[in-house]
């Protein structure tokens, strides 16, 4: 994908043929095997010593952006293993050797421009017959368990799709290399990769979860000041603005991070003569919430750090913190002060409505849902929360053992589960458990896991307040 950064973006220009596994990449067991009784997890905890041995010859180190702009198969390839070499080899402090800031500008800057061009709802329609779709819930920075993801399930490709359902940093300690990654699929292959955007997306939760830390400790000025790391944030942040909400796949599927959204009550007001004093209220106090629908969602600002959860624009918060319930109707999300809680009565007439057939959302691991009643578990990666005249919805989570920095002794050990969607129709999820790879790397945490809120609650709404 040709990417210089002082003209337009170029056409795609598929690679020839789909290159073999990276055998320099991770592997995990699949769903088949389980981790033994006595074989728990490694939990991170000091910080690795940088390693004085080089790395191997066949990595091109550090990353380089190439002179004439156009990202290749074997670039991005290489990229996922210096990342997996340098989280393995290196401190954190060292990032800079790894990725220089100028190349980290152009990647964004590239990735920027195709996102900031996309719908809030991507149509995902050119599947063929020859085609699958593959769909990937939270990540959460967790990068060796991504690299597996992209290796287990195939790396993208003209017949093969992928569709992220956001939250790709914080918690983990990798969030920013596993977003890097995912751009630069996104660069090299703008019409097979899709990156919608999740709640973790936003200046608010990586100011809690990680990831700003992560990226001021990762690009810390040689005076040990933030000016170049705050640089790299603010560029991350603005990244962040131009993911999209939605997608619908095959007109089939819907996906998105938390689920639905309202709509928003339009009041035409008193006019005067003629169409230029006409006045357009938006009524978002209305007593009886409804679903919103893809129209509204279309029109949506989403170019915003923090999605409100009042005032006029609520869509967008909508969309990433909203949870489903076994309890009928919709109601506001006072758990996470945000968003909506709607039931199987709302998921049937959303799928009947736009005549889909499968919701799969994210937004839930397994601390979330130990605090659900009548909603099933992600040991397995996955739950059907809904199944409905219409069809099902499904809440998918891709980062096993989760979280990765755990204040207590007992781990969820959870898997990790990703969603193949095959010809003819789209609509049959095949679901891909697969385990945590393990040993991770030593690191630290870069926020306070001990006494961070679980799942979200209780968020600090007032430090999220955006304007309209």
């Amino acid at each position: 994908m040709s990417c210089n950064c002082d003209i337009e973006i170029a056409a795609l220009l598929p690679p020839e043929s789909e290159s073999e596994s990276d055998p320099s990449l991770p592997t995990s067991q699949h769903q088949e095997q389980s981790l033994s009784p006595n074989q728990v997890p490694e939990v991170a905890e000091p910080a690795i010593l940088g390693s004085s041995s080089p790395p191997p010859p066949e990595l091109d180190f550090p990353i380089e952006w190439p002179p004439d702009g156009e990202l290749s198969l074997d670039w991005v390839q290489n990229l996922m293993s210096v990342f997996d070499w340098s989280s393995r080899n290196l401190t954190p402090t060292q990032f800079p050797e790894v990725l220089p800031v100028r190349v980290f500008d152009s990647l964004v800057l590239c990735a920027s421009k195709i996102l900031h061009k996309e719908p809030n709802c991507v149509k995902i329609d050119d599947c063929g017959p020859d085609s699958t779709v593959v769909v990937v819930g939270d990540v959460h920075g967790q990068l060796h368990d991504v690299l597996f993801l992209l290796k287990d399930a195939g790396y993208p490709s003209e017949n093969r799709v992928f569709v992220f359902n956001g939250d790709y940093v914080d918690r983990g300690a990798w969030g920013l290399e596993t977003f890097l990654i995912l751009l630069a699929w996104k660069v090299l292959m703008p019409k097979s990769v899709y990156l919608l955007r999740g709640n973790h997306e936003s200046k608010y939760c990586t100011s809690v979860y990680g990831f700003e830390k992560e990226v001021l400790v990762k690009y810390r000025d040689e005076d040990g000041k933030d000016k170049v790391g705050k640089h790299v944030y603010r560029k991350c942040l603005g990244c962040f603005e131009g993911l999209p909400l939605a997608s619908i796949i095959n007109g089939h599927v819907y996906t998105a991070h938390g689920g639905l959204f309202r709509s928003i009550a339009v009041t035409p007001a008193k006019r005067g003569k003629g169409k230029k004093n006409r006045k357009i209220v938006l009524n978002s106090e209305t007593s009886t919430l409804v679903l919103g629908s893809l129209d509204e969602l279309s029109k949506a600002r989403r170019s915003v750090l923090d999605p409100p959860w009042e005032g006029l624009n609520l869509i967008p918060g909508d969309v990433l913190w909203s949870d489903p319930s076994m309890k009928p109707g919709l109601a506001p999300n006072k758990v996470r002060g945000i968003g909506l809680i709607w039931g199987p009565d709302c998921t049937e007439d959303f799928l009947k409505k736009f005549q889909l057939k499968l919701i799969i959302r994210s937004h839930e691991g397994p601390d979330a849902r130990e605090k659900r009643p009548g909603l099933g578990g992600m040991d397995q990666g996955y739950t059907i929360d809904h199944i409905v005249e219409s069809g099902k919805l499904i809440t998918l989570f891709s980062a096993p053992d989760y979280p990765q920095f755990q204040g207590t002794e007992e781990r969820y050990r959870n898997k990790g589960a990703y969603i193949v969607l095959e010809p003819p129709n789209f609509d049959q999820p095949v679901f891909h458990s697969f385990e945590a790879i393990t040993p991770r790397p030593q690191v630290k945490a870069y926020y306070d896991y001990e006494e961070a809120i679980d799942s979200d609650e209780e968020l600090d709404m007032a430090s999220m307040a955006t304007s309209p």
